[in-house]
């Protein structure tokens, strides 16, 4: 069962491996400018407080789990079908605006089903979500090796496929696991109660912010670490390297630290994570020497992955079964959505006025991040997670 629901995972980030870098190449290539290729990138983002919880919903009107995960990758390939006629700018922000908060949704409704299977048949969350990690590289390494002699138009159909065969894993190893037990299907006021019921939850809010925060954080780095290190004199084949590295320790806490992450708790996870963030992005600010690269890279083991599963057990624990799809996809929305396209947005003022300082102003949001992270020791709910 893991590697089938890992096999999910790997199909989804396949395709996010290659859009996260070279959708921005293909829309520049299709003639827009940065400006423009900036506001298409930054809308869904912004707008995934909202979108993400609606689609949770949606998702938990079905019976089965699976259900909404086929649909919502036959839309998204769908979605970016439509983006390849030539009808500029505005049209393109629209359907990108739909297949991008669709796509987005997906990694948090698997990880729904991949938490209660992992409690359920005793294994480690990590293994399947670390083979997504691994097909994250693929996709990156892939799409990247493919550009060197194609067209950029060859992204969109990497996209297409990608999404495809996310549809096909979700009907075929997605096993049927119900929404509710027994099979039963939620009406619409109740789902929408579930939502409201963790709006208006201090401790789920305040953990969420917390992890959004430190995750936002990274804008800086995702959007100007490559331009970053050329004005250090760092080649950019060296780029591809250290970014690789980051993802590879990643994958291997994934896989390897399960029982020293459950010693550690998730509470102390998030701290940890918050703090690694305050050293990782202090000492980019400084423009390090190439060889203190390398540690500082492998620092990501803790700024995303740490935080990340830390997160996933937090939200899980604050929430319940008829409102589990909300948690996950808020949770998410927040990291990747509101506070991350801010970060983003800012993070490009900083770039021009003071270059690699820029990564200051995320420590400052990794350490306002601990502060909100600090009470969560006093909610009782978390007391057995440590």
């Amino acid at each position: 069962m893991p590697v089938r629901l890992g096999l999910f995972y790997a199909a989804i980030f396949l395709g996010n491996g290659a859009s996260s870098p070279y959708m921005p190449v293909w829309f520049n290539h299709r003639g827009l400018s940065g400006a423009e290729i900036g506001l298409i990138l930054s809308a869904p983002m912004l707008a995934r407080t909202f979108t993400a919880p609606m689609l949770a919903v949606w998702a938990d009107s079905f019976r089965l789990r699976r259900t909404p995960l086929v649909l919502l990758a036959l839309v998204t390939a769908a979605t970016y079908l439509l983006m390849a006629p030539p009808f500029g700018f505005a049209w393109w922000m629209v359907v990108w605006f739909v297949a991008s908060s669709v796509y987005s949704s997906l990694p948090p409704l698997h990880d729904v089903i991949v938490l209660n299977r992992a409690r359920s048949d005793g294994f480690n969350y990590g293994w399947p979500r670390g083979m997504g990690s691994a097909a994250f590289i693929v996709g990156n390494v892939g799409m990247g090796a493919i550009l060197t002699k194609g067209s950029p138009e060859l992204v969109l159909v990497w996209m297409v496929v990608a999404v495809l065969l996310t549809a096909i894993c979700g009907r075929w190893l997605i096993p049927p696991d119900p929404v509710q037990a027994g099979g039963a299907v939620l009406k619409l006021s109740e789902r929408l109660a579930g939502v409201g019921d963790l709006l208006r939850d201090r401790d789920f809010m305040l953990a969420v912010v917390s992890v959004g925060l430190i995750q936002s954080a990274h804008a800086f780095y995702y959007a100007f670490s490559a331009l970053t290190w050329k004005a250090q004199g760092i080649p950019e084949s060296l780029t591809g390297v250290l970014w690789a590295i980051g993802v590879a320790v990643e994958i291997g806490f994934l896989w390897f630290m399960e029982p020293w992450r459950r010693r550690m708790g998730p509470r102390n996870l998030l701290i940890l994570g918050g703090v690694a963030s305050v050293v990782r992005w202090t000492a980019l600010a400084f423009s390090p020497p190439l060889w203190l690269l390398f540690p500082v890279q492998a620092l990501h083991t803790f700024t995303y992955a740490a935080t990340f599963l830390a997160s996933l057990e937090i939200v899980e624990r604050l929430s319940s079964r008829a409102n589990a799809s909300a948690a996950q996809t808020i949770n998410s929305a927040l990291s990747g959505g509101m506070l991350y396209g801010g970060a983003l947005i800012a993070s490009g003022a900083l770039f021009d006025q003071v270059g690699a300082w820029g990564y200051l102003a995320m420590s400052l949001m990794a350490v306002a991040g601990i502060a909100a992270a600090i009470p969560l020791y006093r909610v009782a709910r978390l007391n057995d997670a440590g």
